[in-house]
């Protein structure tokens, strides 16, 4: 080990002085609850500033440099965001290496400190007199007193890097040995030295802030053990028998399962596999996923400094994998966190246009929300309830997620008000909604009992909708303390309420029986079990993953077997889905049911409460129906239908799918001949372009509901351009000849054809080229010359005819009207249309066409071709476009092409 000095405190009145430094630290809080756990960003500062002081000034004089930095520094101000690395940035040691010098020895090694025994100079005396009479004034057992209230133990000084880390561990955990926690981290420092993250800061950053977040999660010291140290194994020579024999089983277990996790490279297959072995590895121990969370949290917050390509492909796993497990295991604070920094990445300009509306609304939502907030507490003061009331915090993911969930405009979710009521039991719940009642009628329908009926991920609470002041909707949610931490930090408050509970004795008080009697944590969460059954009984690692993608936090249904187990299926799911939740053959083998006693067609839907009846059938030809995917809800039982038609009906699907293709290019009109028989290989390339290996796998693909005709065909138009002939002007033979037929514009193009006077010159519709773009000419069969932008999607087709290509120039008069096509991008809401095409009316353009469709995730798409006589006009309009509420984007279209 290295030959560095450690810190010892002696039993002296000395050591009360080196531990005064940590009274701030001691006083320190995690972030308040509702919101993201506190960013580890001041648990990075520290590093910087310790070895700052540790290499500045001798080691006698090392338990000045505990003294703490405030809690308001940059560090600890920051919250949130993938900033929080921003601090790292500090001075390296002398020796070249960045990492702390101090404390790098283990406490095996530590001896006496080497300290030079100088008399005291007079005013050292005097004040070690006044201590020692302080200490014979006051007792010892004052001073023990004094030390606890401060948080300090005696006889101990830590290293200052840790202290952030360690200020949160008193808080949760005051009896926690913070010498072995201390003991990890000089480990992993000495192991990781000479290691740089992308950002340059040294790597032991992000294991101290892995273990910082964990700590605000109330995680036990096992797991910051093991936090601290996660990366050792994959990254440095370290092994893990020899970390298993320096810190025990368990450490060694946790950071194994999560090395193993991080061997995996992303990808569609790899990704599904990934999910896999986390799950294994949850069987095993669910404070496996929490370390990986709590490390993925940290990866977002610092994902500015990879590449973007890269940054897009972490943030797509994130908001697809990492989210959806956070929320299963009910952490919602790291679900919150880690959907906003991805959406933040994957929609820069959505997310902008978002925080931007919110910005713009919240002081007169937060007007209301006091008005609503202070007559709750009032009600429930003179009703002698003790409680906490607070507002709920709006995610902007969150926000546009409901957007597309519930089909509402940004003003519908952002505007309905949401308060949160906090009391000590659960008779106060329910003494608490029928105060509330009393004073708001509330919403039919719109009641819902977790506290009797808890969710999958052990989520308890009482949720009502009344109709609130100045007749506006207000959502509660009552619940206990206990349930709130648990909605907060899931799985993972079930260490905290251990540590409580060890701390009191046993004395402790809680709401659920997991915690009064202390059970893992997995065997409460069904979602857990059933999740485990479905990787056992499922072959195929991207139909898990589909299963696991489907987000339960939707509305949802609760129904009963015969034998009483409650099974929860998303809203509108039918006695199918249920056949496919209780087991694969069960579903496959279904002929009938019976609902409440009562037979009841397949596609039936659920409602809460009901008692569901299966009947299968023992036939050996038994299967499911083809026709089931057009009612089942449940991305379990879709999953399942089609993997045994993949498997048992694959001929089936392929003449399925190839007369629904025909059906659809007939009514096309496209040439079924030329695009069918075997010499064709537009159909060859298309499939391969959508990652199908051959013609056939795409023609079952379609049978099985993977892609429609409709997709394909609106596919063969854009590769083709129309029918036969169409190379001599793809964009105007696609077009009806009516169409044609009918002048675009009084003005004249502004182009000439080179050497040639009096001829017709037409700008073609395809690119709408404008003065500046570089254009070709191409000879038309009686309609003169058509000009296109050089990068237009015709022209390679065109470029077939050479003899046919003439060379133009742009030759604009005041006269000349050019088209132009613009496409813009907003957040839906109504009367969208009619504020963007008002924009463009005072932009004085004329617009010929207008067209308008809406994603799925509620993004209005609109494309306008309009005239313009004056090409440097555009940015102007695109400016007063991007100015229209809700939209995001607006740029110039040629070809399909952004610019």
């Amino acid at each position: 080990m290295p030959d560095e000095v450690a810190p010892v405190a002696s039993s002296s009145g000395d050591a009360v002085e080196h531990a005064a430094p940590s009274d701030d630290a001691t006083r320190a809080t995690p972030g308040p609850a509702g919101h993201p756990p506190v960013s580890a960003g001041g648990a990075e500062e520290a590093p910087a500033r310790a070895r700052a002081d540790a290499h500045a000034e001798p080691p006698q004089e090392r338990p000045a440099a505990s003294a703490e930095p405030p809690a308001s520094g940059p560090g600890a101000a920051d919250t949130r965001g993938p900033a929080s690395e921003e601090s790292a940035d500090g001075p390296r040691g002398s020796d070249g290496h960045s990492g702390p010098a101090a404390g790098a020895a283990g406490p095996e090694a530590r001896g006496p400190r080497p300290v030079a025994k100088a008399a005291p100079s007079a005013a050292g005396a005097s004040r070690t007199g006044e201590r020692s009479r302080s200490l014979r004034v006051d007792g010892p057992s004052r001073v023990r007193a004094r030390l606890a209230r401060l948080g300090v133990q005696r006889n101990s000084v830590y290293n200052p890097v840790l202290e952030p880390l360690l200020r949160v561990v008193r808080v949760n955990d005051p009896k926690a040995d913070l010498r072995q926690i201390e003991r990890a981290y000089t480990t992993a420092e000495r192991w990781h030295r000479g290691q740089r993250r992308k950002s340059g800061d040294p790597y032991i950053t992000h294991p101290l802030a892995v273990a910082t977040i964990l700590a605000e999660l109330g995680m036990d010291p096992p797991t910051l053990m093991a936090g601290l140290l996660h990366d050792t194994v994959e990254d440095t020579d370290y092994g893990l028998d020899a970390l298993r024999r320096d810190f025990g089983d368990t450490v060694a277990m946790l950071v194994d399962g999560v090395t193993k996790l991080d061997k995996v490279k992303f990808g569609e297959a790899a990704q599904a596999e990934t999910v896999r072995k986390m799950v294994i590895a949850m069987a095993k121990d669910p404070r496996v996923l929490v370390i990986k969370l709590a490390d993925r949290l940290h990866n977002m917050r610092t994902m500015r400094y990879l590449k973007r390509e890269k940054q897009e492909r972490k943030a797509r796993e994130t908001l697809e994998i990492y989210a959806p497990l956070a929320h299963r295991l009910g952490m919602n604070t790291i679900k919150w966190e880690l959907e906003d920094l991805a959406f933040a990445i994957l929609y820069p300009k959505m997310y902008d246009e978002i925080v931007r509306l919110v910005a713009e609304r919240a002081p007169k939502r937060d007007e209301y929300l006091a008005l609503v907030t202070d007559q709750v507490q009032g009600d429930l003061r003179s009703a002698r309830i003790k409680a906490t009331v607070t507002g709920r915090p709006k995610h902007y993911y969150s926000v546009y997620q409901k957007m597309i969930v519930r089909g509402r405009e940004f003003t519908e979710i952002y505007d309905l008000v949401g308060i949160r009521v906090l009391v000590d039991s659960v008779r106060d719940c329910y003494a608490a909604l029928g105060t509330i009642h009393a004073r708001w009628n509330p919403v039919p329908g719109r009641f819902k009992d977790y506290i009797a009926m808890p969710k999958f991920n052990m989520y308890q609470s009482l949720h009502t909708t009344v109709i609130g002041p100045e007749g506006k909707p207000v959502e509660l949610q009552i619940r206990t303390f206990d349930m709130h931490r648990r909605a907060e930090y899931g799985i993972a408050a079930h260490w905290k309420y251990k540590a409580e509970a060890v701390g009191a004795k046993g004395a402790a008080k809680t709401d659920t029986k997991s915690a009064r009697k202390g059970e893992d944590p997995a065997n409460d969460m069904a979602w857990l079990r059933q999740l485990l059954d479905w990787q056992r009984e499922t072959e195929d690692p991207g139909e898990f993953l589909e299963s696991l993608r489907f987000d339960l936090s939707s509305q949802e249904v609760f129904v009963f077997t015969p034998k009483g187990d409650v099974i929860a299926l998303p809203a509108g799911s039918t006695p199918v889905d249920f056949a496919y939740a209780v087991h694969t053959e069960v579903g496959h083998r279904t002929i009938g049911a019976r609902v409440n006693g009562r037979l009841v067609p397949l596609e039936s839907r659920l409602d809460n409460g009901d008692l569901v009846e299966v009947f299968t059938s023992k036939s050996e030809t038994a299967a499911p129906s083809h026709d089931w995917l057009g009612f089942v809800k449940s991305p379990r039982a879709r999953n399942k239908i089609r993997q045994w038609f993949s498997k048992e009906r694959r001929e089936e699907a392929i003449e399925q799918g190839k007369e629904g293709l025909t059906r659809a290019m007939r009514k096309q009109g496209l040439p079924l001949q030329r695009l069918m028989s075997g010499g064709g290989d537009t159909l060859v390339t298309l499939a391969h372009e959508l990652r199908y290996p051959d013609i056939s796998s795409l023609y079952a693909a379609i049978g099985e509901g993977h892609v429609s005709a409709q997709t394909i065909v609106q596919r063969l138009v854009e590769s083709l351009g129309g029918e036969e002939g169409a190379t001599e002007d793809l964009a105007e033979a696609t077009r009806p000849t009516t169409t044609r037929r009918r002048p675009r514009s009084t003005g004249n193009p502004g182009v000439v054809v080179k050497g040639v006077d009096d001829i017709w010159v037409k700008l073609s519709r395809c690119c709408t080229p404008v003065p500046g773009d570089p254009i070709i000419g191409f000879v038309t069969r009686g309609n003169g010359v058509s000009v296109h932008r050089q990068d237009c999607g015709n022209v390679e087709s065109l470029s077939r005819q050479s003899e046919r290509i003439v060379d133009v120039e742009w030759a604009p008069t005041a006269s000349s009207v050019f088209l132009v096509a613009i496409e813009v991008q907003a957040l839906d809401r109504s009367r969208l249309l009619s504020d963007i095409t008002r924009v463009l009316s005072d932009q004085h353009v004329n617009i010929l066409s207008a067209s308008v469709a809406t994603t799925r995730d509620r993004v209005a798409v609109s494309r306008f071709t309009f005239e313009m006589g004056d090409p440097k006009h555009l940015g102007h309009v695109l400016k007063a476009v991007r100015g229209v509420e809700g939209v995001f984007d607006a740029y110039r279209v040629t070809s399909g092409r952004q610019q």
